[in-house]
């Protein structure tokens, strides 16, 4: 059976299947990629790239409806959600075209005791491989190839196995755009393959959005052959509450951050809701509320908020995860059940630090919630976690929620909002959340080798 294959998760379908490339298609997709870089990237004038970034943007705007339809069949978006990550994929477009002059100037270092000019130069490196994962399988690639793409650098890209559609349609869309052949491969090929793309000499790094698992195991081989390497990998984040002038919208933002996007599959969003002992009992009574309202259902429909997970699998790991939890002592204080791929809103208390729960990501609609006495132990119990991608901070207190987000051990804090995302905004971690940055201008300084001419006069 193919490895690269589409299972509607709502049904259990499987709708399509792809073939696994050779391994003379994945050396012909290297080959390509670098020609391209030799011949194209690291000579192109940069109003050209600019404007095929520009391009790349206007079609993913033209086709956000045949996009957004991939998705929920390839991983059970809802199809609200599936047009929102179409639009900001070409936000992230359209933001590295309009800022390539900017980015890209030359910067003047000041010399402090030696005659001379020095400036640092951003160019390309080369070829770049993509690992992606299938829970936004337009938006991380987006985060990955615009940059680079912007810089000169070409690109091998290797989707998740259960997004060959989305895949397919995004590299239709660099093609259509009008990049030259191997700018952007595409490649369905598998975890050995990949090994054999990172020892090529040619190719110089590789970013990787995805598990703990996956990004150990591709950074284990990439240093074996001294390449670059980014990792966006899981997370935990905190949702700390230590006061609210208005817990009804502190909780709307909890449920936005936790259950609303994605059935709870997001890297960065809340997992853990940590409570000071004056807001837990009003804020849990509001949050179940509202979470006994939402049922999972049909993620084609347009007023759906929770779709399934992303295969029956998934469902099953969610449930071992959560029965070794109260086996524990944990306590399910709502949900714990699921149909299929359908997993219903769940919610635990009552997690005992020495619970494996407490140091586990759970990719899916569930939330743990903790109490605590004060501000100090509610840091304590934030940063009490092998992870480090985001935080969320709420106070009623400005000082306090600055001061408490000063040391959360993160990559990214929120303090009193949600959803504060953008192309212009740097996404990444610490800890085994991952190392690197993407976005901004932090994400295309990942791979650009910043040239230092030094002049005499």
């Amino acid at each position: 059976m193919s490895k690269y294959t589409v299972t509607d998760p709502s049904t259990g379908e499987t709708v399509s299947k792809f073939a696994t490339f050779t391994d003379e298609e994945v050396r012909a997709g290297i080959d390509r990629a670098d020609s391209a870089y030799r011949n194209w990237g690291r000579s192109s004038p940069l109003a050209e790239r600019s404007a095929l970034l520009s391009r790349v943007a206007a079609l993913y705007r033209e086709r956000r409806e045949g996009l957004a339809r991939i998705v929920v069949r390839e991983v059970g978006k809802p199809i609200t959600s599936a047009l929102g990550e179409v639009d900001v994929c070409a936000d992230i477009f359209q933001y590295y075209s309009d800022k390539a002059e900017e980015f890209l100037a030359d910067e003047q270092l000041e010399l402090l005791t030696t005659p001379g000019k020095a400036i640092i130069r951003r160019t390309p490196i080369g070829v770049v491989l993509g690992v992606m994962p299938w829970n936004y399988p337009y938006y991380q690639v987006a985060r990955f190839a615009a940059p680079n793409l912007l810089l000169g650098n070409t690109i091998l890209l290797k989707h998740a196995s259960q997004c060959p559609e989305s895949a397919a349609a995004i590299a239709g869309i660099f093609a259509d755009a009008g990049y030259p052949e191997g700018a952007y491969e595409m490649l369905y090929a598998t975890s050995a393959q990949i090994e054999d793309v990172l020892a090529d000499p040619r190719v110089q790094g590789v970013s990787v959005t995805g598990s703990e698992a996956a990004g150990s195991a591709v950074a284990r081989i990439a240093g074996q052959h001294l390449k670059k390497v980014v990792l966006e990998l899981g997370g935990s984040d905190p949702f700390i509450v230590l006061s609210s002038d208005d817990l009804d919208a502190t909780v709307e933002c909890a449920l936005w951050a936790r259950f609303y996007e994605n059935a709870g599959q997001v890297c960065c969003g809340a997992k853990r809701f940590i409570l000071a002992d004056e807001v837990y009992e009003p804020f849990l009574e509001k949050f179940l509320a509202a979470l006994r309202k939402l049922r999972p259902s049909d993620p084609a429909k347009p007023d759906t908020l929770l779709g399934p997970v992303s295969s029956v699998a998934a469902a099953d790991f969610l449930a071992d995860q959560l029965n070794r939890a109260v086996a524990s002592g944990a306590r399910v204080a709502l949900g714990g059940g699921r149909h299929g791929a359908f997993v219903e809103p769940t919610v635990l208390v009552d997690i005992a630090p020495g619970n494996e729960a407490a140091r586990e990501e759970f990719f899916g609609p569930f939330a743990h919630v903790y109490r605590v006495a004060s501000e100090e132990e509610a840091i304590a119990v934030a940063n009490d976690t092998p992870f480090g991608l985001g935080a969320y901070v709420f106070s009623a207190d400005q000082e306090q929620a600055l001061r408490v987000a000063d040391r959360i051990d993160a990559g990214m804090v929120s303090v009193n909002t949600f959803g504060g995302e953008g192309p212009e905004v740097p996404f990444g971690g610490t800890k085994r959340s991952g190392f690197g940055r993407e976005l901004g201008r932090f994400g295309l300084d990942e791979f650009a080798n910043r040239k230092l001419i030094r002049t005499g006069v």
